[in-house]
């Protein structure tokens, strides 16, 4: 690549996104295997390429088949493999991630960019599903932000909730800033078994991730999000939209809109066109493009249903029918 990778980190204007985009689309489809053929089998012209809206977005099944990385002599050996999850018997994605300091720096700036400095929360993660197993992102992530916060109270939770539940009485009495990080179907069996004293207003950020994972019936986001704000006694709950084939991720302060940082954009395709894409308010499938993820693919075609908002924003809305369930955050609507 012809530019410092954290120059993407950086960006401030669509101009800009769309100029590395651009550049980046290039690399890939040089260096990455996978995406050239592809991109050839497709009859696309590369040289023809000028906008986000033609490049061609790689199905993200691919992952599940195929190494997909694109490599160049600025390739590190700072490496991981990501895998996502998925029942018995099921094919899961596998995410090669060669230089694993990318990723590092996307979620952190990211967490800045939405929440300010790590350090002035406590971080609690309850994520029996993704604990429970190896190689999962999320859970590396989490770690990480755990380990940044510097809070002596800080931590993971997998069945321990009687402990948790002290926990967070006793943070909600020092008044401290706190998120928790829940897979769902955990935060659910929390407000069932444990009344709350209530946070102080706006100290606790109660953020849910990762669906039912099939421990219970799924539920449209209202009534979901109702029962948490009761449940907890917050007045939204946040949410966190990513995947183990990306490297960054969005997040929802509440309602189930979601914002990316300036590296990442969500566009909606045609469900019957692909290679197509629909106006604002309109569903369709999700098209993600991943700028962090260059030494993989930046342009990933996802399985989940959605609309961008006239601001940009977006919502998910379900997934296309006989996909995999996975931990997305995706909510029946």
């Amino acid at each position: 690549m012809s530019f410092n990778i954290d120059t993407i980190f950086k960006i401030k204007t669509p101009e800009e996104f769309n100029k590395y985009a651009i550049e980046i689309f290039n690399f890939q489809a040089k260096n990455n295997s996978v995406y050239k053929n592809y991109v050839e089998n497709l009859k696309i012209d590369i040289r023809t390429i000028n906008s986000v809206e033609q490049i061609p977005f790689l199905p993200i099944e691919f992952f599940k088949t195929f190494e997909i990385i694109s490599k160049d002599s600025s390739t590190t050996s700072n490496s991981t493999t990501f895998t996502s999850s998925g029942t018995t018997g099921q094919i899961t994605s596998k995410h090669h991630v060669i230089d694993i300091s990318v990723y590092q720096k996307s979620y952190l700036k990211t967490f800045e960019l939405f929440y300010g400095n790590i350090e002035n929360y406590c971080v609690l993660a309850i994520l029996p599903s993704y604990l429970e197993r190896e190689g999962s992102s999320l859970v590396y992530m989490a770690d990480d932000l755990i380990n940044k916060s510097k809070h002596i109270e800080s931590g993971f939770y997998l069945h321990n909730y009687d402990e948790l539940i002290l926990k967070l009485q006793d943070l909600a009495k020092k008044k401290q800033k706190t998120i928790l990080l829940g897979v769902t179907y955990a935060l659910l069996d929390l407000v069932d078994r444990f009344p709350f004293f209530k946070f102080p207003k706006g100290n606790l950020i109660v953020m849910e991730t990762g669906g039912m994972k099939g421990k219970r019936k799924e539920m449209v986001r209202e009534e979901l999000h109702a029962t948490l704000c009761s449940g907890f006694g917050v007045e939204a709950i946040h949410s966190e939209y990513g995947m183990t084939e990306l490297l960054s991720q969005a997040y929802s302060k509440g309602d189930g809109i979601f914002n990316c940082p300036p590296w990442m954009k969500v566009l909606i395709r045609d469900t019957n066109d692909p290679l197509s894409y629909v106006g604002k308010n309109k569903t369709g499938g999700i098209n993600i493009i991943d700028l962090a993820n260059i030494y993989s693919c930046s342009f990933i075609a996802t399985q989940d249903l959605g609309k961008t908002n006239p601001n940009n924003s977006f919502e998910v809305l379900g997934r296309f029918d006989n996909s995999d369930i996975r931990g997305c955050n995706l909510l029946v609507q």
